[in-house]
C-alpha cells in the first residue's frame, strides 16, 4: 500500500490537541494494557541514555526526622543532576520542586523504577493536585521547542501519576509520532509506532468526544492500509469536530478512499474464504490506478489459486513480488503451485529465495 500511504501521509504534527473531551469513560481494556506502569515498555530502552545525567544520593536522617519522612524515604536514592549536588548538601537543602521534577523524569524514563511509589509520594507532596498538569505543560513546552525525547519523558511521567490523563495520553502518542517520523531505524520505528497507535486508540476509548483523537487515529489507520477503519474513525471525527477547515479536509479524504475501501472489502472476502466474491471485487482493479498495489495481486493470486486458476495465480504472485520482493506469503504460494505442477527447477528457485528472505 505504499502508494496510498505516501499520498496521505502527513508532515510531523503539532503536539496541541483540538476540542476538549467532556469526560472520561471506562474502557474494557485490562490494567496491563492501559497502565503505563503495567504495560510492556516498548519505548523506555530508547530513553535510558537520559538516566546518565543523574547520580543518586540519600536524604540525611536529620532531614527525614525533621520532615517526618523517616519511614517513607530512608534508604531511597534521590536523583540529582551535577548542578543540584552542591545545594543538596547545604543546610538549606535543594528546592523540593527540583527534586520532584528529577524524580518525575526518572519515572518517565523507567515507569517500573524500583522506588516508583516513594517517588510518586514525594511528587505529590511537592506538586499537590497539579502534578500531572505541571508535567504535561513541561512536556508540551519541550515538544514545541523540538525536544521530542524530553517531551516524551515528561508525558510518560504524567501517565505514571495518572494513567488515563487526556493531555498526557494524546501528547505521548503525538510525540512518539514525531520521533519515529524522523528515524530510519526499523526497530525504533516499529516500537514507537505500535506504542503511538495503542495510545491513540485508548484516547478514543476513554474520551470518545475528543475530536482530534479520531482525526489522527484515522490517519494512522490509513497509513496501515486499514481504509475501512480509517473511514469509521473519521466518521466519528465528523460527529464532534467543529473546525470547518479540518472537516473539509476529512470529508475530502473519505471521498478519496472510496475505492481503497472496496479493495479492502475484496481482501476481507478472500481472507474469509469467499474466493469468488473476492475475485468479483478485485478483478476490476487490475487495470486501474491501483494496479501497482502489490497486495492487490497477492489477494488475487490467493483467490485464483483456491479456485483452480493456477496460471492466473502464478502471474498474480509474481506481480506481487515485483512490488514487494521479500513478501514471504507470495513466495510460499509459488513454491506450492510449482510443487503441484512438478516444476522442480522453479520449486528450487523460489525455495532458495524464501530461505534467503527468512534468513
Amino acid at each position: 500500500m505504499a502508494g496510498i500511504t505516501r499520498m496521505f501521509d502527513k508532515q510531523p504534527l503539532s503536539l496541541k490537541g483540538g476540542k476538549e473531551a467532556s469526560g472520561v469513560i471506562a474502557t474494557q481494556r485490562p490494567e496491563h494494557e492501559t497502565h503505563l506502569t503495567a504495560r510492556p515498555d516498548r519505548v523506555g530502552k530508547y530513553l535510558l541514555k537520559s538516566m546518565k545525567e543523574f547520580t543518586f544520593d540519600e536524604f540525611s536522617q536529620e532531614f527525614l526526622k525533621k520532615m517526618n519522612l523517616v519511614k517513607e524515604f530512608s534508604g531511597v536514592p534521590i536523583p540529582l543532576r551535577d548542578e543540584d549536588r552542591e545545594a543538596f548538601k547545604t543546610p538549606q537543602g535543594l528546592n523540593g520542586n527540583i527534586i520532584a521534577e528529577n524524580m518525575a523524569r526518572v519515572l518517565g524514563i523507567d515507569p517500573q523504577f524500583k522506588y516508583r511509589d516513594s517517588y510518586t509520594s514525594f511528587i505529590g507532596i511537592n506538586y499537590g493536585q497539579k502534578g500531572v498538569d505541571n508535567l504535561t505543560r513541561k512536556a508540551k513546552d519541550h515538544g514545541e521547542s523540538g525536544n521530542l525525547e524530553e517531551a516524551c519523558i515528561y508525558f510518560r511521567a504524567a501517565l505514571v501519576l495518572k494513567y488515563n490523563d487526556l493531555a498526557a495520553m494524546f501528547g505521548y502518542s503525538r510525540s512518539l509520532r514525531e520521533m519515529y517520523a524522523k528515524s530510519k531505524k526499523e526497530d525504533y520505528i516499529g516500537n514507537l509506532k505500535a506504542e503511538a497507535f495503542d495510545y491513540l486508540e485508548m484516547v478514543t476509548e476513554f474520551y470518545p468526544r475528543f475530536d482530534m483523537g479520531w482525526y489522527y487515529l484515522g490517519y494512522m489507520y490509513l497509513n496501515l492500509g486499514l481504509y475501512i477503519k480509517a473511514k469509521l474513525a473519521w466518521d466519528e471525527y465528523l460527529r464532534f469536530g467543529r473546525m470547518q477547515k479540518d472537516r473539509k479536509e476529512i470529508q475530502r479524504r473519505i471521498e478519496q478512499i472510496k475505492e481503497p475501501i472496496q479493495i479492502e472489502k475484496g481482501y476481507n472476502a478472500v481472507l474469509a474464504g469467499r474466493w469468488k466474491k473476492g475475485l468479483g471485487i478485485l478483478e476490476p482493479y487490475k487495470e486501474s490506478q491501483f494496479r501497482d498495489w502489490w497486495p492487490l495481486w497477492y489477494y488475487l493470486g490467493v483467490a485464483y489459486a483456491r479456485t483452480g486458476k493456477s496460471g492466473e495465480a502464478e502471474n498474480a504472485f509474481k506481480r506481487a513480488l515485483k512490488g514487494s520482493p521479500r513478501h514471504i506469503e507470495s513466495l510460499e504460494e509459488l513454491v506450492e503451485l510449482y510443487e503441484k505442477k512438478g516444476a522442480r527447477a522453479e520449486v528450487k528457485k523460489y525455495r532458495d529465495k524464501l530461505a534467503l528472505v527468512k534468513k
